[in-house]
């Protein structure tokens, strides 16, 4: 049984590091036509029945803030707002998307996000009790971190 789990793992150790170095040794690299690009996070949210003017008063100030803040410091690139036509039931009827300058956006210092939130809400605390109060307007779907692929010409 040792045997043949050992002969298994050293055939895949050999089968991988062949393939690795038929990839490399095939120029694999060389070829792509894509490079990395920007980072995007993507939220999916669900406003409560009769919250959604309610939610966009959040999203139109501190979430913005916030936002704006990030763009200022120059790790966030943009962002979105965008309303779904037609949702289903218990689906997102707001998408938020955040378009951060690549990985490196989310490395960041706890000192300097807590800088950023006690801007906007006043303080961490503060902060905190805003996201409990957000959670009675809207319920989170969803969300992603995604890298945005840019073609080579």
């Amino acid at each position: 049984m040792k045997r043949t789990f050992f002969t298994a793992a050293l055939a895949f150790a050999v089968a991988s590091s062949g393939a690795f170095v038929n990839l490399t040794a095939q120029g694999q690299t060389a070829d792509r036509v894509y490079d990395n690009g920007p980072v995007w996070t993507i939220s999916r949210i669900e406003t409560k029945p009769g919250m959604f003017n309610d939610y966009m008063k959040y999203v139109s100030t501190s979430f913005t803030q916030i936002q704006e803040a990030g763009k200022k410091a120059g790790y966030i690139l943009d962002y979105k707002v965008l309303s779904v036509d037609s949702p289903r039931d218990h689906e997102a009827d707001v998408i938020l998307m955040v378009e951060y300058k690549n990985m490196a956006a989310f490395d960041r210092s706890f000192a300097e996000q807590d800088a950023v939130t006690s801007t906007v809400f006043g303080s961490v605390p503060k902060s905190s009790q805003a996201a409990v109060a957000r959670e009675s307007m809207r319920t989170l779907r969803g969300s992603m971190t995604a890298r945005e692929l840019l073609f080579k010409k």
